[in-house]
């Protein structure tokens, strides 16, 4: 179908709807020919660039403000709620691609300073002025994402309970070998098991600290709107790795500890036994569905 032969009315629709759902092909082809269809609004006055930033369509926003010849009135003129491009930016999106609150907060932030710096530096005070409601962008934010931050800053503390709880169970094992009564020092000492087992308990332990650590300062952090851009997501990234990496060296830490219990009967299955054992923890890396933080 070629886009010069559709009816203006049929154009307008097919406009909005690209912009809405995210078909930058479309949306290019359709400027091309008509190049002030940027300006087409639906029946809440929203153009194209509007549709795309409320929606978080960011590719297509992306390639209408990259146009050369972009008419300023898609951003000047605002729809009839008097909202602009910073203004839609700034509302809560239906669209949640993280199913926890704290991390679909950072992705807020995260999409409306995206679509703030991108906004052309001629526009940018008059896309801050104040909507129908004598709300700013940043009024507009502050208003509509106040449940979840009180949502996100609920999960954050309920997980760092509960891994801060993991932490703290810390499993203590008696010297392999047991302890030369005259000198005092262990009898396996020199064996490649025994210097594993110390240092990947020295290893654990430190881990382990770092990880209950962490997950404190965060429950007795201030959940602001800002910590969700970086600070609080870097926490619980750091409680996290700290704590996987511990269980990782408390696996390594027994099993060279049971070495010398296996060695000699079950030599040639020791390995494999090993091998086991640490398929659950793998099993769990690798089905853990849980969204990666973003980090910028």
């Amino acid at each position: 179908m070629l886009v010069e032969n559709v009816p203006r009315d049929e154009i307008e629709k097919l406009l909005l709807v690209a912009a809405k759902n995210g078909i930058a092909e479309i949306v290019e082809k359709i400027l091309e020919y008509y190049s002030l269809s940027i300006l087409y609004t639906d029946f809440e006055g929203k153009n194209a660039v509007f549709l795309a930033v409320e929606h978080r369509q960011t590719q297509v926003y992306v390639k209408l403000i990259s146009r050369k010849l972009l008419d300023e009135r898609a951003f000047r003129n605002p729809d009839h709620k008097g909202n602009k491009a910073l203004h839609l930016a700034a509302t809560l999106s239906d669209y949640q691609p993280y199913p926890f609150a704290a991390l679909q907060m950072q992705w807020e932030i995260m999409c409306y300073l995206y679509v703030k710096n991108m906004v052309p530096q001629l526009l940018f005070s008059d896309c801050n002025n104040p909507n129908n409601n004598g709300m700013t962008p940043k009024d507009v934010f502050k208003e509509s994402h106040k449940h979840l931050v009180e949502k996100g800053g609920q999960w954050l503390n309920s997980i760092a309970i509960s891994c801060s709880l993991v932490a703290t169970l810390i499993t203590t094992a008696s010297v392999p070998g047991g302890i030369n009564e005259n000198s005092g020092r262990p009898n396996l000492e020199q064996h490649l098991g025994f210097i594993i087992f110390g240092v990947s308990s020295v290893i654990a332990l430190a881990f382990l600290v770092t990880s209950v650590i962490t997950f404190l300062v965060i429950l007795t952090s201030r959940c602001q709107q800002k910590g969700f851009r970086r600070d609080l997501p870097r926490k619980l990234l750091l409680g996290f790795t700290s704590l996987f990496l511990s269980l990782g060296a408390i696996l390594v830490c027994f099993c060279a500890a049971h070495f010398f219990l296996l060695k000699d009967k079950l030599k040639l299955a020791a390995f494999p036994l090993y091998a086991v054992a640490s398929v659950p923890v793998i099993f769990f890396l690798l089905s853990c569905n849980s969204p990666s933080i973003l980090i910028l």
